[in-house]
């Protein structure tokens, strides 16, 4: 018997005894050619450079692999995304700042919880203000008819002035707003004092506390007194609203340092007549 009978000769495949499938909607033609894609047409062209000027206005990237287009993150994302560890740090700290000061100002307003204590902590801002310290530090400086007290006001009152400026300059370079559950009906503002950091009640308490139990002599229940009451005041600042929590610490440590630089520029008595002498008061 043959090895092929016309039948199965019939029944190969043309071409060399490859099976060619047929794909619905394309000629085999371009199976055969394979690499060579169809053209596309004018109106499909028409539409992918409409989409890559539209891609190139927002600022968007094309991949020549797969066609897609993708948008480039700027650096500042970048660094955002991948934040350093000093800025979690600094925005936790900031987080728990907010959060403290919020729960302890309890006496914000009338009807928050303290509200009822809030005439007391008033009068506490009162006596923390630069105004009474001032006019009584000159009230004191005209009475007194002693040199060592003449030195000792008036470096109390070049000390007050130095915190005012200090302060001053500050504020307007921080630009901290005050909290938001502060009410402002604050005692003889000022143009800074719509600023926050940091507290000038908290400087001067500071500055003042250091500069009576380094140059008074007091009895110890006075001495724990004048502690206590530097301590109330940064409190109050607090629960009335006015502050943030880190606006009182730092102002209690600038106070404490102004402090040190008063001490660093004392007046003696000799450079006090001298002074006296050029203002025309002796």
């Amino acid at each position: 018997m043959p090895a092929h009978s016309p039948k199965s000769r019939n029944r190969e495949p043309k071409g060399g005894g490859r099976l060619e499938f047929l794909v619905a909607g394309r000629p085999p033609g371009l199976l055969q050619r394979g690499a060579s894609p169809e053209p596309p047409s004018p109106r499909h062209r028409a539409v992918q450079q409409l989409e890559a000027a539209a891609a190139g206005t927002a600022g968007f990237r094309r991949d020549s692999g797969s066609g897609l287009y993708s948008c480039p993150q700027p650096e500042e994302d970048c660094m955002k995304l991948n934040p350093s560890l000093l800025g979690i740090a600094l925005r936790s700290l900031l987080a728990i700042d907010l959060w403290l000061s919020k729960r302890l100002g309890v006496c914000a307003t009338e009807d928050s919880a303290w509200g009822s204590a809030r005439p007391i902590m008033k009068l506490i801002e009162v006596s923390g203000h630069g105004i009474p310290w001032i006019g009584g530090t000159l009230y004191c400086l005209c009475k007194s008819d002693s040199t060592a007290g003449h030195e000792v006001l008036l470096n109390l009152l070049l000390a007050l002035i130095l915190d005012l400026v200090l302060v001053g300059i500050v504020k307007s370079l921080v630009r901290r707003r005050r909290p938001s559950h502060n009410k402002m009906d604050m005692f003889a503002t000022f143009s800074v004092d719509r600023y926050s950091f940091p507290s000038g009640h908290a400087t001067r308490a500071a500055l003042g506390g250091r500069f009576f139990l380094n140059h008074l002599v007091l009895a110890i229940p006075l001495r724990i007194l004048i502690v206590l009451w530097v301590c109330i005041v940064g409190l109050s600042r607090v629960m009335l609203g006015r502050h943030n929590v880190t606006d009182v610490v730092c102002g209690f440590i600038m106070g404490y340092l102004q402090y040190s630089l008063v001490e660093y520029m004392w007046l003696s008595s000799s450079n006090l007549q001298t002074f006296l002498r050029l203002c025309g008061l002796k």
